[in-house]
């Protein structure tokens, strides 16, 4: 995966997306990059694109607006003001279409990056926050506390939904990123519907990439080894070791090559993985670096450890011992300090 080092702010706009007005409210002006600003938006960015949900995606072939108007703008036929406006009159169109999506600011973007330029989408949905209220009461000052609805995410806050589209070049392995964070609660998927933003606003379908297949080959690794050898410490770590080896040592994981080391549990390693990740795949070293520099471990359901790779590789600090039972014993050793948190 592509990942994204450098970036430079060349402008911005934001419109008001609001259900309760007849159409939306769209700025003439571009946004004036003062420091504060400039930081608030970059940190948005740079957040956006650390974000393990951020996905390849190429759009379809069917005609969008979206995708027409976003190239202008990257291919230098259209300047900022007019495309986002336009992007703002297709989301708002969308909210009134589906219902229930909430409103927002549309924030666009035009920055620079290492693989060139690219135009960035955020949809900002408004969150609660909370300010004082002074008042007289019979003549004495009374102060509440009163809640506001149309706050913007923090530069610290994640936002749900956003893209990043790519200017175009003969060997775009995707056409742009996307970020579409779904509601977990029940009763607020329903609120949603479909996969509006992917599906009806950008129009585009998710490209698996390298860091997708990791990702997905190392959580459901560790569900399978959860799931059939809970009751088995040793074989468990044992397993756990060598799929790191793998991890760290391989430039490809072949799922037929991971099976082989999973003995009487082959076959059914081998179905548990058709759905989550391709059979070959080249290994996201970067993805895995950050996984992996912290292993963190729930021993027993009530003893957490968080230890580094080195420390975990170690064994003059941590060692895994294995008992005649097919229990194991952690062994922190060589302790000089230590604090309470």
């Amino acid at each position: 995966m592509e990942y994204i080092n450098e970036i430079n702010i060349s402008e911005a706009i934001i419109h008001i997306l609001d259900n309760n007005s007849e159409g939306p409210v769209l700025n003439k002006y571009s946004l004036e990059l003062t420091e504060e600003v400039y930081i608030f938006i970059f940190k948005h960015i740079q957040r956006c694109l650390r974000d393990e949900e951020l996905r390849y995606a190429k759009f379809t072939e069917e005609k969008n607006i979206v995708k027409e108007i976003a190239y202008e703008y990257l291919n230098g036929e259209n300047n900022l003001i007019n495309v986002s406006q336009e992007l703002a009159k297709q989301m708002f169109r969308l909210m009134r279409s589906k219902g229930n999506i909430p409103s927002c600011d549309l924030l666009t973007v035009g920055f620079t990056t290492e693989y060139g330029p690219f135009l960035g989408i955020f949809k900002m949905d408004y969150i609660k926050s909370y300010m004082h209220n002074v008042e007289s009461i019979n003549g004495e000052v009374g102060i509440n506390i009163v809640p506001q609805h149309m706050g913007l995410p923090s530069s610290g806050a994640k936002i749900k939904k956003c893209t990043f589209i790519k200017g175009t070049t003969t060997t775009n392995e995707y056409d742009l990123l996307v970020m579409d964070k779904q509601n977990k609660k029940i009763s607020e998927e329903k609120e949603y519907g479909t996969n509006y933003f992917i599906d009806n606003y950008l129009g585009c379908k998710i490209v698996i990439n390298d860091r997708d297949n990791t990702k997905n080959f190392m959580r459901a690794t560790e569900g399978f080894i959860q799931r059939y050898l809970n009751e088995d410490a040793i074989k468990a770590e044992m397993l756990r070791e060598q799929v790191r080896e793998k991890l760290i040592n391989k430039d490809n994981i072949i799922i037929e090559d991971v099976a082989s080391i999973m003995c009487d549990y082959k076959e059914s390693y081998l179905l548990h993985m058709t759905t989550n990740c391709e059979n070959e795949f080249e290994v996201d070293k970067k993805y895995v670096e950050k996984k992996l520099k912290k292993i963190k471990l729930k021993v027993d359901r009530d003893i957490d450890i968080s230890i580094s790779q080195e420390a975990y590789s170690d064994q003059s600090k941590f060692e895994v011992i294995k008992n005649d039972d097919g229990s194991i014993n952690m062994v922190i050793k060589n302790i000089q300090n230590y604090v309470e948190k």
